[in-house]
C-alpha cells in the first residue's frame, strides 16, 4: 500500500489576481503562491483546509460546489459576507431561511459563487 501523506483539492479560476483579491479580501483566507515562480494560488482556512486555484483559460464553473467552507457561526458569516457584496444562492428543492441558509439534519448550509462561478458554500456542523 502507498504511503499517502496528504492530500488537497483544486479548481480552476479565470484570473488568478481577481481570485486572490475575492478570497483574501472578501472571504478572509489566507491566500498564497503556490509555486516560486507564481502561478496557482493556495488558499487555507484554519490548520486543516487548503486549496489550490489556479487560472485555465477557458474555465468552465462545476456544476457542483467546489469549497466547503466551515464556520462556527453561519448567521453571522452570512451578514458579514452580504455586507461584503456576497450573494447567496437560493435553490427550490431545500427550505432557506431569509439569509438562504438551508437548517438540515446536523448542519447548516448556505451556497454562493465566486466571481468565477464557482459554486463555494459555508457549512456549520452541530453535534451533540
Amino acid at each position: 500500500m502507498p504511503h499517502i501523506t496528504g492530500a488537497f483539492a483544486s479548481f480552476t479560476v479565470r484570473d488568478l489576481e481577481e481570485a486572490r483579491g475575492f478570497y483574501a479580501d472578501v472571504i478572509g483566507l489566507q491566500v498564497s503562491t503556490a509555486l516560486p515562480e507564481a502561478g496557482p494560488l493556495w488558499l487555507e482556512a484554519g490548520s486543516q483546509g487548503r486549496a489550490m486555484v489556479y487560472a485555465k483559460p477557458d474555465h468552465q464553473p462545476a456544476a457542483f460546489t467546489v469549497l466547503n467552507l466551515m464556520v462556527d457561526d453561519i448567521v453571522a458569516t452570512v451578514d458579514e459576507l452580504a455586507s461584503r457584496g456576497i450573494s447567496f444562492e437560493r435553490y427550490p428543492e431545500y427550505r432557506q431561511d431569509r439569509r438562504a441558509i438551508f437548517h438540515g439534519p446536523g448542519h447548516d448550509i448556505v451556497w454562493f459563487r465566486d466571481p468565477a462561478g464557482n459554486h463555494l458554500s459555508l457549512v456549520q456542523l452541530h453535534t451533540g
